[in-house]
């Protein structure tokens, strides 16, 4: 499991320096951090945050959204009129609910779905592992920064340290 303070550090050291989102289970760990650094602000949509990504690229900042699978429905038209049509980069931090089957019934059609979604909307994506995370991290920098396009780091459960209350 990658600690969430050593994560963040590594999306810091590629360069990323705006982070927003909406709240996650999976992600809580990541939001924490980012709160201690003071690097979050949060978002009550995902299609707002990934509007007020695509407003911090154009400040020339590296935008990072934070949101769980299911965000990225709610998100899909902002990202294909703003993001893919204007070529505008945001790295996507997006848990994978429902992987595997294993999770609340509101979250098994975008589980199982989400890799055919976002190869439809030519969003390109990687799933992150403990043994790549160094590799994957940089690769959806890379791919978001060269290609000017939403690239999605997809997290599962407990490859990054959750939040605890």
């Amino acid at each position: 499991m990658i600690d969430s303070d050593v994560f963040v550090q590594a999306l810091q050291d590629v360069g990323v320096n705006f982070f927003t989102g909406v709240p996650d289970s999976i992600l809580g760990g990541i939001i924490a951090e980012l709160m201690i650094r003071g690097a979050y602000v949060p978002a009550v949509r995902e299609d707002e945050a990934v509007g007020m990504a695509a407003g911090a690229y154009m400040a020339g900042r590296a935008p990072a959204v934070l949101m769980q699978n299911s965000g990225l429905g709610t998100c899909l038209n902002t990202l294909i009129s703003l993001n893919l049509i204007y070529r505008q980069p945001c790295l996507m931090l997006v848990s994978w609910r429902g992987h595997g089957g294993h999770d609340a019934p509101e979250h098994q059609v975008m589980g199982e779905i989400m890799p055919q979604l976002l190869d439809t909307v030519r969003i390109p994506y990687r799933a992150l592992t403990e043994k790549t995370a160094v590799e994957d991290i940089r690769w959806v920098a890379e791919t978001a920064r060269k290609r000017q396009i939403p690239a999605v780091l997809i997290l599962t459960k407990g490859v990054v340290k959750g939040w605890q209350p």
